[in-house]
């Protein structure tokens, strides 16, 4: 049942064994063979290309737009490093951007662009980047804290407290539930008009990912799940979750739901729901979440397979 989706897919060896090395980090980041992926207030920079591509600079053109700004190492591409660089203190980066021959992209606009295994350099670089920004004080005791590893460490300056600080991510598990021809579809406040996705929610502590699925959906739609099949998973850098892909075997149907935690569910069917991910139902208005989401392709994946038993 595995698929790739986008921001998964990235084929850089991260080398997590080596860089904790701060003289072969020193090394790499020098290296001519290296390479650099700036961002900008979390935007990308994409080449200015037929097909557009992930914009790499060198060390030079690198260092002139950040010569302050930590690295974050990404990994090794046929031996060569790669890193992401925070540029977001140029005021204005269109010049800088400009004389890459370049452009600054939000980077879900920039994943439906590149390549699959460049969307997942994407979602890496983004993630760590965001981390930073986000944890720049200890959460022992309020003190400054410094980069290591390479990016994937936060050290503590305190030496009272020292403590470590580590990038993380967050499981979300997300569920097609299925009774029969027809699937569960729900509906934040959040998306615009007449748009309905699969249910998701945060795993939590000491909770297995059936567990979850079940809870979850009873919580928002009031249906009762059995059995949960998994299908894939997605790394989502919005800031940093895994949305771990999964389909659930409905014992109930009648609907039930938690007003603070969705607006609408309802049941459709599979022809509905075709119709839907051919541009709009219209004898429901449905609309679905863009290609770019797994509950988009988890709809899809269920609604070409009639008659297959999934549980």
């Amino acid at each position: 049942m595995s698929q790739v989706h986008v921001f998964a897919g990235n084929a850089l060896d991260r080398a997590a064994n080596v860089r904790r090395d701060d003289a072969w980090l020193a090394a790499k980041r020098a290296d001519p063979d290296t390479r650099f992926l700036a961002f900008w207030r979390l935007h990308a920079l994409l080449a200015k290309a037929e097909p557009p591509r992930l914009a790499w600079l060198d060390f030079d053109r690198a260092g002139a737009a950040a010569p302050e700004v930590p690295t974050v190492f990404l990994g090794l591409e046929r031996g060569d490093a790669r890193f992401a660089i925070d540029v977001s203190a140029l005021d204005p980066p269109e010049p800088f951007a400009a004389a890459a021959h370049a452009q600054f992209v939000e980077v879900r606009a920039a994943a439906q662009l590149v390549t699959v295994p460049e969307s997942g350099i994407l979602a890496q670089a983004r993630a760590v980047l965001d981390w930073h920004r986000r944890h720049r004080y200890c959460a022992a005791c309020g003190h400054p804290t410094l980069i290591a590893e390479g990016g994937y460490m936060r050290v503590c300056t305190n030496t009272a407290c020292n403590a470590q600080h580590f990038p993380r991510t967050d499981p979300v598990v997300i569920t097609v539930v299925v009774r029969g021809d027809r699937c569960l579809l729900g509906r934040s406040a959040r998306f615009p008009t007449q748009t309905y996705s699969a249910l998701a929610g945060f795993m939590e502590p000491g909770e297995s990912i059936e567990e979850a699925v079940r809870r979850e959906v009873l919580e928002e739609s009031g249906i009762r799940v059995g059995a949960v099949r998994y299908h894939s998973s997605q790394p989502w850098p919005f800031p940093a979750s895994l949305m771990i892909g999964c389909f659930g075997e409905a014992l109930s149907e009648a609907i039930a739901i938690d007003p603070v935690e969705i607006q609408d569910a309802r049941w459709y069917s599979r022809d509905q729901v075709a119709r839907a991910l051919a541009g709009e139902d219209p004898e429901t208005g449905l609309k679905l979440p863009q290609p770019l989401a797994i509950a988009h392709q988890l709809i899809r994946w269920w609604v070409a397979r009639p008659g297959e038993k999934i549980f």
